[in-house]
């Protein structure tokens, strides 16, 4: 993909500069990288709507979400989303970072004093997966596409200490073999193809349901097309989609890990385990829309 930078964005889109950076700076540029202190935007990159204020009567979540994310509320849904499924998503796969120390990261953007001794990656992860959910939540309207998988990909091992191995494609398929869950995965010269057919077969749906993104959950942990970090780009790619198709997000906690897994392994065979525990990860997230008095 080629991107422009700040200037080359400017004058496609006939604004300032200035402004080009805020839209970046506040998420709303989808695909938008931040290189060092340089912003690199994709050159089909769509061009921000200007928001209109209104009331919430009658929003959906999406609309709340961003809402919120442009006025930096703070307390509201879109803080309750992106410290639970950062602490939760990120929990699942090893990291060591507390729930409150997540939330401090969030809330303050700072590490601060008298945590106790952190992982570089752990602190990195979490900051980074905070902008992957932004981009799930500017990109839900869009067609799903092997440019956002991998732009999902990019965001969240970007700066991470596998960026630096010279077998781990950021952004990229993996190079080489891995697994999930015990389960055998597709082959890295595969992988190109297969998600191909998978997203043919989801693009070509009408009327999609839970069930179906859950179907697709499924089929791309199988794939497993990155060389690590699928399981927290899978369960993004699960948000976004609910949210374009106005259903409730899914919600897995760390609690129900293992539940998690055997409902990936056993899928095959019977897919009830996985449905029950993303049906509970969205009971979990009814919850808060109730708290916030947000309607479903």
């Amino acid at each position: 993909m080629k991107y422009l930078s700040v200037i080359e964005m400017s004058n496609k889109w006939n604004i300032s500069e200035r402004s080009v950076r805020d839209y970046c700076n506040k998420g709303r540029v989808v695909g938008a990288i931040l290189n060092g202190k340089t912003w690199l935007i994709p050159e089909d990159a769509v061009k921000p709507k200007r928001q209109t204020r209104h009331s919430l009567k009658n929003d959906s979540l999406l609309e709340i979400l961003k809402r919120e994310k442009e006025s930096k509320l703070a307390g509201g849904i879109y803080h309750k989303l992106q410290i639970e499924m950062t602490y939760n998503s990120n929990h699942i796969e090893g990291s060591k970072l507390t729930h409150d120390q997540t939330r401090y990261i969030f809330e303050t953007k700072t590490i601060g004093p008298g945590l106790d001794t952190l992982l570089v990656d752990d602190i990195i992860e979490t900051t980074n997966h905070f902008r992957c959910i932004d981009l799930a939540i500017e990109s839900a309207k869009t067609k799903l596409n092997e440019s956002l998988i991998k732009q999902f990909h990019f965001i969240l091992k970007n700066a991470t200490s596998d960026s630096q191995k010279p077998w781990f494609k950021v952004g990229d398929y993996k190079m080489l073999e891995n697994e999930v869950g015990g389960i055998d995965t597709t082959k890295p010269k595969e992988v190109k193809e297969k998600i191909k057919e998978l997203l043919s077969w989801y693009n070509s749906l009408n009327n999609v349901t839970i069930d179906d993104i859950i179907e697709f959950h499924y089929r791309f942990e199988c794939i497993h097309p990155f060389q690590d970090g699928n399981g927290r780009v899978g369960r993004l790619i699960m948000l976004k989609e609910c949210l374009k198709h106005n259903l409730v997000p899914i919600l897995i906690t760390d609690e129900y890990k293992a539940f998690y897994y055997r409902g990936l392994k056993e899928w095959k065979y019977e897919k009830g385990y996985l449905l029950d525990t993303c049906l509970y990860g969205q009971d979990i997230f009814k919850k808060y829309l109730e708290y916030f008095n947000i309607k479903y």
